[in-house]
């Protein structure tokens, strides 16, 4: 008896199985529908309507997607404002946020010091800009609190390049290999449309650049992958031809971590637009995907004027960075990089490190995290960052023309920084607007 009911359950399984596959198979078809009988028409509809729940809830819709699904109705209005209201609750952080993927620093050394070091990417041909910013630091900085330098190459460092090095640094200096992996075209990167893109670029700044577009990659997903680098915490960025105009009579490194912050800069500015055209709406798709990856008060509004619809083109300079080293190490910003590589705009745009940077630590981090030394003055041609304030420039023993201070100036991203953290200006801003 328990057989033949199992042989009639499956056959009643298997038949109304046919029957759904039936109706499916009609329900697009309007002639078809309008011949059914009236009884099976009212059982096709009322199954259609239990298929369409069904298919809902194995969608399981976010918020970003109830968006998307909108538009795909054609409700493009409601649409619209549904998923720029999630982006403003993203940004007032009324949506969840795991905030413990961040590993802490090692606790400040017997000496006072923390677990930091320069960072330098280099040519050989470079030698005697990367000497002259050597010396700058040095003078300004490093000879009061002697830490290590790190310089890294896609090529061996000649014996020449390493001994000139060595006679301008106060501490241990490390010269050391880019990993090829780390400077070459993915698997996934068609190279002969990423030629294409250099060929269509070639009146961009860097645009026909093959060479730039692996820098940039390196900078913003693999030198702090580099094991040179995995005994510390913390880097200073330092490129060639860079110039500090201020001396600087406290331990930089120490002050960002017992102050808790994990990017510092001196310079924003505007990105080119046309180097980036994806670059934002790539990264809407990730925090689509992940918006537990952003905190309660960070910083979007600083990168979209817009509540995060579109990209406002600031970003911090990345040429110049103390930062943490464990933040670019993170699972957020180590899958939001993954998610960028994969897209390709690296190599089928010119997607820089600095938007990256910038984007990334704007979103996933609290906005008190993020920190402007405006006690540094600094160039990095063509642009002067050299304080305004009176006390700050005599303080410094600063050497540099204030009137050039690029901080307020109309392609600077100053003002924005200032008035999305609620900071005063200081005296004499408006001159220079």
């Amino acid at each position: 008896m328990a057989v033949l009911l199992s042989k009639k359950v499956i056959r009643v399984a298997l038949l109304s199985s046919v029957l759904l596959l039936f109706l499916g198979v009609i329900s697009g078809h309007h002639e078809v529908q309008e011949r059914l009988p009236d009884s099976v028409r009212d059982m096709h509809s009322s199954i259609r309507g239990s298929l369409s729940g069904f298919k809902d809830g194995l969608l399981g819709f976010n918020r970003g997607e109830e968006a998307e699904y909108l538009k795909n109705q054609q409700h493009i209005h409601d649409a619209e404002n549904a998923e720029a209201d999630w982006w403003k609750r993203l940004a007032n952080g009324e949506e969840p946020h795991n905030s413990t993927w961040l590993r802490a620093p090692a606790p400040v050394q017997s000496d006072g010091k923390v677990r930091a070091s320069f960072v330098s990417l280099v040519r050989n041909s470079e030698l005697d800009d990367i000497v002259s910013a050597i010396k700058m630091v040095e003078q300004r900085f490093n000879r009061k609190f002697h830490y290590p330098w790190l310089f890294l190459n896609d090529e061996p460092f000649t014996d020449e390049f390493k001994t000139e090095i060595s006679k301008h640094v106060s501490s241990k200096v490390r010269f050391e290999l880019i990993p090829k992996e780390h400077w070459s075209y993915p698997s996934w990167i068609d190279q002969s449309k990423a030629a294409d893109t250099r060929e269509k670029m070639k009146d961009i700044i860097y645009g026909a650049s093959e060479t730039y577009r692996h820098m940039c990659r390196f900078e913003s997903g693999f030198f702090w992958r580099h094991p040179a680098l995995d005994d510390y915490d913390w880097y200073w960025r330092v490129e060639p031809g860079t110039k500090l105009y201020c001396d600087i009579d406290y331990d930089v490194f120490h002050w960002m971590q017992v102050h808790d912050k994990l990017y510092g800069f001196t310079i924003s500015i505007h990105e080119f637009e046309s180097t980036i055209p994806t670059l934002w709406e790539t990264t809407r798709q990730f925090v689509k995907e992940h918006p537990d990856y952003l905190p309660k008060d960070n910083m979007q509004d600083f990168v979209s004027n817009d509540h995060g619809k579109t990209y406002n083109l600031c970003h911090f300079w990345s040429n110049f960075e103390v930062a943490s080293l464990n933040f670019w190490r993170s699972k957020p910003y180590r899958e939001y990089f993954d998610h960028l590589d994969k897209a390709g705009g690296f190599f089928y745009e010119r997607w820089g490190d600095a938007p990256v940077h910038s984007i990334a630590v704007s979103l996933f981090l609290p906005k008190d995290k993020i920190h402007f030394f405006n006690d540094i003055g600094y160039y990095h041609g063509p642009f002067h960052h050299c304080p305004i304030e009176t006390d700050v420039f005599a303080k410094g023993n600063c050497d540099c023309r204030q009137d050039e201070d690029f901080t307020f100036q109309g392609y600077s991203c100053g003002h924005r920084y200032y008035e999305v953290n609620d900071m005063k200006k200081p005296p004499g801003y408006e001159r220079f607007q």
